[in-house]
Protein backbone atom coordinates (compact mmCIF):
# COMPACT_ATOMS: atom_id res chain seq x y z
CA UNK A 1 0.00 0.00 0.00
CA UNK A 2 3.14 2.66 0.50
CA UNK A 3 4.97 1.90 -2.12
CA UNK A 4 1.45 2.02 -4.48
CA UNK A 5 0.45 5.52 -2.44
CA UNK A 6 4.19 6.10 -3.27
CA UNK A 7 3.51 5.50 -7.36
CA UNK A 8 0.52 7.59 -7.39
CA UNK A 9 2.11 10.37 -5.28
CA UNK A 10 4.89 10.76 -7.99
CA UNK A 11 2.43 10.33 -11.07
CA UNK A 12 0.05 13.44 -9.83
CA UNK A 13 3.40 15.27 -8.78
CA UNK A 14 4.30 14.82 -12.43
CA UNK A 15 1.26 15.60 -14.18
CA UNK A 16 1.42 18.86 -11.83
CA UNK A 17 4.84 19.76 -12.60
CA UNK A 18 4.51 19.06 -16.81
CA UNK A 19 1.28 21.22 -16.42
CA UNK A 20 2.68 24.09 -14.78
CA UNK A 21 5.78 24.36 -17.24
CA UNK A 22 3.40 24.25 -20.06
CA UNK A 23 1.20 27.19 -18.22
CA UNK A 24 4.61 29.11 -17.96
CA UNK A 25 5.68 28.59 -21.36
CA UNK A 26 1.62 30.16 -22.55
CA UNK A 27 1.89 32.75 -20.20
CA UNK A 28 5.72 33.90 -21.34
CA UNK A 29 4.71 33.18 -25.27
CA UNK A 30 1.56 35.46 -24.16
CA UNK A 31 2.97 38.64 -22.33
CA UNK A 32 5.47 38.61 -25.25
CA UNK A 33 2.59 39.14 -27.83
CA UNK A 34 1.08 41.70 -25.77
CA UNK A 35 4.55 43.77 -25.41
CA UNK A 36 5.41 43.43 -28.87
CA UNK A 37 5.77 40.66 -31.62
CA UNK A 38 7.94 37.72 -30.41
CA UNK A 39 10.94 36.67 -32.57
CA UNK A 40 9.37 33.65 -33.66
CA UNK A 41 9.77 31.56 -37.45
CA UNK A 42 12.54 31.96 -39.80
CA UNK A 43 14.12 29.80 -42.03
CA UNK A 44 13.83 25.88 -42.07
CA UNK A 45 14.76 22.86 -44.15
CA UNK A 46 12.50 19.72 -44.10
CA UNK A 47 10.93 17.35 -46.27
CA UNK A 48 7.16 17.38 -47.54
CA UNK A 49 5.13 14.88 -47.52
CA UNK A 50 5.60 13.68 -50.92
CA UNK A 51 9.28 13.23 -50.46
CA UNK A 52 10.11 16.81 -51.79
CA UNK A 53 12.97 19.23 -50.16
CA UNK A 54 11.40 22.37 -49.01
CA UNK A 55 11.98 25.79 -47.07
CA UNK A 56 10.21 28.08 -45.54
CA UNK A 57 10.98 30.43 -48.59
CA UNK A 58 8.28 28.00 -50.35
CA UNK A 59 5.77 29.31 -48.55
CA UNK A 60 6.10 32.92 -48.89
CA UNK A 61 3.14 34.63 -50.86
CA UNK A 62 0.50 32.92 -48.60
CA UNK A 63 -0.35 33.20 -45.26
CA UNK A 64 0.93 30.42 -43.24
CA UNK A 65 -0.73 28.57 -40.11
CA UNK A 66 1.78 25.98 -38.73
CA UNK A 67 1.22 23.15 -35.84
CA UNK A 68 3.54 20.94 -34.40
CA UNK A 69 2.83 17.58 -33.53
CA UNK A 70 3.32 13.89 -34.48
CA UNK A 71 1.31 10.84 -36.34
CA UNK A 72 0.93 8.94 -33.25
CA UNK A 73 -0.49 11.44 -30.77
CA UNK A 74 -3.83 10.18 -29.79
CA UNK A 75 -5.96 13.00 -28.96
CA UNK A 76 -4.54 16.57 -29.09
CA UNK A 77 -3.47 16.39 -32.31
CA UNK A 78 -6.09 15.40 -33.93
CA UNK A 79 -8.40 17.83 -32.36
CA UNK A 80 -6.01 20.67 -33.45
CA UNK A 81 -5.58 19.42 -36.78
CA UNK A 82 -9.55 19.16 -37.15
CA UNK A 83 -9.53 22.96 -35.74
CA UNK A 84 -7.25 23.77 -39.00
CA UNK A 85 -9.18 22.67 -41.14
CA UNK A 86 -12.48 23.87 -39.93
CA UNK A 87 -10.60 27.07 -39.69
CA UNK A 88 -9.58 26.71 -43.64
CA UNK A 89 -13.25 25.82 -44.55
CA UNK A 90 -14.48 28.90 -42.71
CA UNK A 91 -11.91 30.98 -44.19
CA UNK A 92 -12.37 29.48 -47.87
CA UNK A 93 -15.65 30.50 -47.91
CA UNK A 94 -14.92 34.25 -47.89
CA UNK A 95 -13.73 35.32 -51.05
CA UNK A 96 -11.35 37.90 -49.74
CA UNK A 97 -9.36 35.50 -47.57
CA UNK A 98 -10.01 32.26 -50.03
CA UNK A 99 -6.73 30.33 -50.50
CA UNK A 100 -5.02 33.18 -48.69
CA UNK A 101 -3.69 30.31 -46.30
CA UNK A 102 -1.48 27.31 -46.11
CA UNK A 103 -1.82 24.99 -43.34
CA UNK A 104 1.49 23.39 -42.48
CA UNK A 105 1.90 20.60 -40.34
CA UNK A 106 5.44 19.95 -38.84
CA UNK A 107 5.98 16.58 -36.83
CA UNK A 108 7.89 16.60 -33.98
CA UNK A 109 8.92 12.86 -34.06
CA UNK A 110 10.96 12.39 -36.75
CA UNK A 111 12.08 8.90 -36.41
CA UNK A 112 8.80 7.54 -36.93
CA UNK A 113 6.93 9.79 -39.23
CA UNK A 114 8.58 9.72 -42.40
CA UNK A 115 6.77 11.39 -46.08
CA UNK A 116 4.95 8.29 -46.61
CA UNK A 117 3.13 8.08 -42.50
CA UNK A 118 2.25 11.72 -42.67
CA UNK A 119 1.10 11.87 -45.97
CA UNK A 120 -1.58 9.02 -44.64
CA UNK A 121 -2.58 10.30 -41.62
CA UNK A 122 -3.11 13.77 -42.74
CA UNK A 123 -5.79 11.94 -44.99
CA UNK A 124 -8.18 11.95 -42.33
CA UNK A 125 -7.65 16.02 -42.02
CA UNK A 126 -8.37 18.47 -44.42
CA UNK A 127 -6.57 18.03 -47.89
CA UNK A 128 -4.72 21.31 -47.81
CA UNK A 129 -2.88 20.46 -44.97
CA UNK A 130 0.73 20.11 -45.94
CA UNK A 131 2.84 17.48 -43.77
CA UNK A 132 6.70 18.29 -42.64
CA UNK A 133 9.38 15.94 -41.70
CA UNK A 134 13.02 15.83 -42.07
CA UNK A 135 16.19 14.38 -40.06
CA UNK A 136 16.45 14.88 -36.25
CA UNK A 137 18.63 17.73 -36.80
CA UNK A 138 16.65 19.38 -39.25
CA UNK A 139 13.35 18.94 -37.15
CA UNK A 140 14.84 20.14 -34.03
CA UNK A 141 16.06 23.34 -35.46
CA UNK A 142 12.82 24.29 -37.27
CA UNK A 143 11.28 23.68 -33.49
CA UNK A 144 13.83 25.87 -31.74
CA UNK A 145 12.97 28.62 -34.60
CA UNK A 146 9.45 28.74 -33.43
CA UNK A 147 10.19 28.08 -29.74
CA UNK A 148 8.38 24.59 -29.78
CA UNK A 149 8.93 22.50 -27.06
CA UNK A 150 9.08 18.66 -27.23
CA UNK A 151 10.41 15.68 -25.37
CA UNK A 152 10.15 11.64 -25.71
CA UNK A 153 10.79 9.28 -23.05
CA UNK A 154 14.36 9.34 -22.71
CA UNK A 155 14.86 5.12 -22.82
CA UNK A 156 12.86 3.87 -25.95
CA UNK A 157 13.14 0.38 -26.97
CA UNK A 158 12.98 -0.06 -30.78
CA UNK A 159 9.70 -0.75 -31.90
CA UNK A 160 8.44 0.49 -28.37
CA UNK A 161 5.23 3.03 -28.88
CA UNK A 162 5.48 5.93 -26.96
CA UNK A 163 3.95 9.59 -26.70
CA UNK A 164 5.98 13.10 -27.52
CA UNK A 165 5.29 15.76 -24.73
CA UNK A 166 4.75 18.65 -26.90
CA UNK A 167 3.40 22.39 -27.19
CA UNK A 168 0.19 23.11 -28.29
CA UNK A 169 -0.01 26.22 -30.40
CA UNK A 170 -0.87 27.08 -34.01
CA UNK A 171 1.56 29.70 -35.49
CA UNK A 172 0.02 32.13 -38.05
CA UNK A 173 2.84 33.72 -40.39
CA UNK A 174 1.60 36.03 -43.07
CA UNK A 175 2.91 36.18 -47.19
CA UNK A 176 6.33 37.62 -45.84
CA UNK A 177 7.42 34.92 -43.86
CA UNK A 178 6.65 37.28 -40.72
CA UNK A 179 5.04 35.77 -37.01
CA UNK A 180 1.55 37.54 -37.19
CA UNK A 181 -0.48 35.52 -34.36
CA UNK A 182 -0.17 32.67 -31.97
CA UNK A 183 -3.52 30.31 -31.01
CA UNK A 184 -3.98 27.95 -28.33
CA UNK A 185 -6.02 24.95 -27.70
CA UNK A 186 -8.64 26.91 -26.22
CA UNK A 187 -9.23 29.13 -29.54
CA UNK A 188 -11.99 27.93 -31.37
CA UNK A 189 -11.78 27.14 -35.41
CA UNK A 190 -14.37 30.39 -35.90
CA UNK A 191 -12.33 32.28 -33.54
CA UNK A 192 -9.34 31.42 -35.63
CA UNK A 193 -10.72 32.09 -39.10
CA UNK A 194 -12.00 35.59 -37.85
CA UNK A 195 -8.81 36.60 -35.92
CA UNK A 196 -7.10 35.08 -39.65
CA UNK A 197 -9.60 37.03 -41.69
CA UNK A 198 -8.73 40.29 -39.60
CA UNK A 199 -4.83 40.24 -40.32
CA UNK A 200 -5.53 39.71 -44.33
CA UNK A 201 -7.39 42.82 -44.14
CA UNK A 202 -5.05 44.29 -42.47
CA UNK A 203 -1.83 43.29 -44.69
CA UNK A 204 -3.72 43.20 -47.76
CA UNK A 205 -4.61 47.52 -47.03
CA UNK A 206 -0.88 47.87 -46.10
CA UNK A 207 0.22 46.30 -49.37
CA UNK A 208 -2.01 48.40 -51.77
CA UNK A 209 -4.63 45.43 -52.34
CA UNK A 210 -2.40 43.05 -53.67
Amino acid sequence: MLFLATCVGMVVYYQSEKKRIQDERTQRLMEAKEVGKPKLGGPFELIDHDGKPVTNRDYLGRFSLIYFGFCHCPDICPDELDKIGEAVELLDQDPESRDMVTPLFITCDPQRDDPATIKQYLKEFHPKIIGLTGTIDQVRKACKTFRVYFSKPPKVEEGQDYLVDHSIFSYLMDSNGNFVDIYGKERTSAEMADSIKKYIKAFKSSSGGQ
